[in-house]
């Protein structure tokens, strides 16, 4: 343990280190005033951001007025990343530094190259790089927070052999991960679900996460999100922020009831929540199956509630054709869904949020979620067997989207 704690804390004072070389060496040149001005700000800012990284617990965050509390936290994260690179450019340039003084150390003197005047030297300019990097990084995440609420409708074409003919052309909406508790406007959330409304979906399924933490972080909200409909209904599920399982709480039966008070909240909502249980659809004298479990993650640390023997009670003898899983995080996917319930064409979850940062652009998609889950947005499919991760309704943590914006599924059944 100690071991780590002093290796952890050398990496931090590394990269403390070439942060303020490369900060120092981008105002030198600045008159005396300017250059002690900037560094002092950087410095008191780089204290202020420890100071709320160590007492991040103990800061209320939640009365915070919301733009000083959205900056910070995006302030402190766009810092942080824009660090480590600025520490990874700094380190290819001290690797560089190494190889050539090994090099030059078995020339003569006489065969060693003279340095070009013209231009700039690949240390300055690597330095400036870093700095560029440190810079685009700390713009981004505080960018990132206008995107928080900018909702982006993904549209996904399915097609299944065991489909029922009368559920063919069948649009359904998949939500997740709302997190109420991280909201700071009404009106925006309002916009979020107008459009799941003006796609007027067949059905409606929400994979997990109403709360951060506690369910009355959902009760200002409940109204809003109760005005979605269904001609077959609006379905739920349970994430791993439902149980309060990341608060104190005085009792267990305080704790208990949280959980019973969200269930209810589920209901107000009009929302039906499947508790490792399934429900039929029936059209036209056909049916198909949507089956819900609580959380069962397989990555990490995170809670198995979920109970598959138990949601599939009964099931099999139904002989449905069609079958759909609610279950929020997907690493259940590849750990129980895929090996043991191949009836089950597709599996809806959410949970990674896609971090709420990377890339996706043609040709390239990536965040650094993608090193815990192999798969963490959009579709994947085994087989005959297709998963489907959203990227999140809400936020959590970092109150902004920058690269990944939340996301509202719209499934079109062929």
């Amino acid at each position: 343990m100690w071991l780590r704690l002093l290796l952890f804390i050398a990496i931090l004072g590394l990269v403390e280190y070439y942060s303020f070389i490369v900060i120092r060496s981008a105002v030198r040149n600045l008159p005396s005033i300017w250059r002690i001005g900037v560094i002092s700000v950087y410095v008191l800012i780089t204290v202020l951001a420890w100071s709320a990284i160590i007492f991040f617990r103990q800061i209320n965050w939640a009365h915070l007025p919301h733009l000083l509390r959205n900056l910070s936290i995006a302030v402190i994260l766009g810092m942080t990343v824009g660090k480590v690179l600025m520490t990874l450019v700094m380190l290819v340039d001290e690797i560089r530094r190494i190889a050539l003084w090994i090099f030059q150390s078995f020339q003569s003197p006489t065969t060693v190259p003279m340095p070009d005047p013209k231009g700039i030297s690949r240390s300055t300019f690597l330095t400036r790089f870093a700095l560029l990097l440190g810079g685009f990084a700390l713009g981004g995440f505080v960018y990132g927070v206008k995107n928080r609420y900018n909702y982006h409708v993904r549209r996904v074409r399915l097609s299944f052999k065991s489909l029922p003919e009368a559920f063919k052309g069948m649009k359904v909406v998949q939500i997740s991960d709302i997190h109420t508790g991280s909201f700071d406007s009404h009106h925006a959330v309002e916009r979020g679900v107008q459009k799941i409304i003006d796609e007027k979906p067949d059905l409606v399924l929400f994979t997990g996460d109403l709360v951060n933490n506690k369910s009355e972080e959902a009760e200002s909200y409940k109204e809003i999100f109760a005005r979605i409909k269904a001609p077959l209904g609006v379905y739920s599920s349970l994430g791993n922020h439902d149980y309060g399982d990341y608060v104190e709480w005085d009792s267990p039966a305080a704790k208990k009831a949280n959980l019973d008070r969200l269930k209810q909240i589920h209901a107000e909502m009009g929302w039906r929540l499947l508790l490792n249980e399934h429900v039929e659809l029936e059209k036209n004298g056909e049916k198909i199956a949507i089956v819900g479990i609580e959380n069962w993650g397989a990555k990490g640390h995170f809670s198995r509630y979920g109970d598959m023997k138990k949601a599939y009670e009964g099931l099999p003898e139904k002989n449905i054709p069609f079958k759909m899983l609610l279950s929020h995080d997907p690493s259940h996917w590849d750990a129980q869904v895929t090996p043991e319930y191949k009836d089950i064409q597709l599996t809806l979850a959410g949970h990674t949020h896609g971090m709420q940062f990377g890339v996706e652009i043609p040709g390239l998609k990536w965040s650094p979620i993608q090193y815990m889950y192999q798969k963490w947005a959009g579709l994947y499919q085994e087989g005959e067997q297709y998963l489907y991760v959203n990227r999140g309704f809400g936020f959590l943590g970092y109150p902004g989207r920058l690269g990944i914006l939340p996301e509202i599924t719209v499934f079109e059944f062929v």
